[in-house]
């Protein structure tokens, strides 16, 4: 079930100054391995052999910094396929490099890029189910979203869309069913989910124990799957794409989800936001945040406990008051639908005083609410020994994993896309980036806690500016084209700082008003692939509460 051991993360060898930043020096760097150029939009490309891809990442994560694998997105063009790496750096997101590997129509086999970067894992292998891509040297080329007895790949051209696949357990053996005892020794399978609460949703994890310590663990997830990507695909840019991204994070964080999608179209499509409507997006991006974390630190005491705890209940209770501001401004409670492309679909509720009162009176309470937080959490010795030095997660680890958000930020990584990668009016506001050293799950309960106050203090920030904008002055949405119609061929990735992490969307435009090819690339996805990790040597209760601080929802990692 367990991924090989890639080599360690080495450190690059120059300077930052130094690294190479454009095509141009990134191609010399890399002169017998590059066949041609491929740039996109956010970051220069470089075009590759499909036998040099361990060789290519292997040197530009060693030698030139790129230690972050944001995505891998597979795509099947008129006359080859393509795999493309998105490199960038924990240290310096603005470096960024598109690494694309054509493969041949009749034999669209690649080299894997498991063995360098490990969360290469389980993206290729959604590009084996999803486009019918091959990767060699990969540890376990599998199908991951779709049943094993799938037949064909869904995102590929030739796949028939209306012929219907009714998948009976009697060609596909029920997973759980198996028989897995062992006359002698202590290797016990058992079955975690998909219907258990722990698991925050319909996902399976299969476990191994060696006596009563785990061995090897093996999330198995797609239950949800239901081809957002290819539903995006048969959308126009416009308004028919915006409602999806909200059933993503179905939870809380239906903002930060449409802001991935509005980024990447508004910068595919040359379109701008009025600085008005940054603001309304980052206060409102912020309260979802707040409705998010709460959500998770609540669940976590859940998880941990097993009893409707104290932290469950007041978290609870902020979360509520988190949603009816969300309400009030969008008129929803979970599928917002609020932004649009060049801005926001309506100014502030009227009237408009009340609702900064509303407001203030939430950011006036949490204060207080934090402290009741803080003192439960270190009052509590069974959190702490549950939680302290359980689900470690090295940083190196993090890295190759790819986790991002309060899973990289628990691990000391001082990673995040609202201040490495300036979007809205983040860099306009006074805040902080939270980082705990502790590596463990307690260190992630911290980081979720400490982004609250943060958020916060945004919060406040937009309302003081919002409350002085001048009335004749408050502009909502540029003028955007009713139909958009990138440049045959423009590529773009794009990506915001989710509740989770990095959520971003890759976008091809094909000449017309959908994409051709429209990737997720879901910060829970990405972060579930470190439990494994984080899980070995320890017993199922720990595993349980290193589930829960990596915060999932199931319908991000499904998508």
């Amino acid at each position: 079930m367990s991924l090989e051991e890639p080599e360690p993360t080495q450190s690059a060898e120059k300077t930052a100054e130094q690294l190479p930043t454009t095509g141009d020096e990134i191609e010399s760097l890399l002169s017998d391995v590059v066949i041609g150029r491929d740039d996109h939009l956010n970051a220069p490309g470089v075009i590759i052999r499909p036998d040099d891809v361990q060789k290519t990442l292997r040197r530009l994560r060693n030698k030139a910094g790129f230690d972050h694998l944001s995505c891998v997105t597979a795509d099947e063009r008129i006359d080859r396929y393509e795999s493309i790496y998105h490199l960038t750096s924990y240290d310096d997101r603005t470096r960024e490099l598109s690494v694309v590997v054509p493969t041949t129509k009749d034999d669209p086999v690649s080299e894997s890029a498991a063995p360098v970067f490990r969360t290469a894992d389980w993206h290729e292998r959604e590009a084996y189910d999803l486009v019918g891509i091959n990767y060699e040297d990969h540890p376990d080329l599998r199908r991951i979203l779709l049943p094993q007895t799938w037949q064909g790949h869904p995102l590929s051209n030739n796949y028939d869309q209306d012929r219907p696949q009714i998948v009976t357990l009697k060609e596909w053996e029920n997973p759980l069913a198996d028989d897995h005892r062992e006359e002698e020794g202590d290797t016990m399978y058992v079955n975690i989910g998909p219907h258990h609460p722990a698991t925050h949703g319909v996902l399976h994890v299969k476990t191994v124990l060696d006596g009563e310590q785990i061995a090897d663990i093996d999330p198995d997830i797609g239950y949800l799957h239901r081809c957002e990507e290819q539903i995006c695909e048969a959308k126009t840019y416009r308004h028919q794409i915006m409602p999806y991204p909200d059933r993503w994070d179905y939870a809380s964080s239906g903002l930060l989800n449409e802001w991935a999608y509005a980024r990447a179209a508004e910068d595919l499509n040359d379109l701008e936001v009025p600085e008005y409507a940054q603001v309304i997006r980052t206060m409102g991006a912020e309260i979802c945040r707040i409705a998010s974390h709460m959500l998770a630190v609540g669940t976590f005491a859940l998880d941990v406990y097993g009893d409707f705890t104290a932290i469950f209940m007041y978290a609870m209770r902020d979360r509520e008051k988190a949603q009816n501001i969300l309400e009030d401004l969008t008129g929803q409670r979970m599928m917002f639908n609020y932004f649009r492309l060049g801005g926001v679909v309506w100014d502030l509720p009227e009237p408009r005083d009340e609702f900064f009162e509303t407001i203030r009176d939430f950011l006036e309470d949490l204060p207080t609410a934090l402290e009741e937080y803080h003192d439960l959490i270190s009052s509590n010795e069974i959190l702490q020994v549950r939680t302290i030095d359980t689900g470690v997660l090295p940083p190196e680890e993090a890295k190759s994993y790819g986790a991002t958000g309060p899973v990289a930020r628990g691990s000391g990584i001082d990673y995040d896309l609202r201040r490495d990668d300036p979007y809205g009016y983040y860099d306009e506001l006074d805040w902080d980036v939270v980082t705990e050293d502790g590596c463990d799950n307690f260190s992630r309960l911290l980081v979720r806690l400490r982004e609250v106050e943060e958020s916060a203090k945004i919060i406040e920030q937009c309302v003081d500016i919002l409350e002085g904008w001048p009335e004749d002055e408050r502009t909502i949405q540029s003028n955007v084209p009713r139909t958009l119609r990138p440049d045959d061929d423009a590529e773009i990735y794009r990506a915001v700082e989710g509740a989770k992490g990095e959520l971003g969307i890759y976008i091809r435009g094909d000449g017309t008003e959908e994409p051709g090819r429209f990737k997720i690339r879901s910060p829970c996805f990405s972060n579930l692939q470190t439990l494994p990790e984080m899980s070995s040597g320890e017993y199922i209760p720990d595993m349980v509460a290193s589930l829960g601080s990596l915060d999932i929802v199931l319908g991000e990692v499904d998508r």
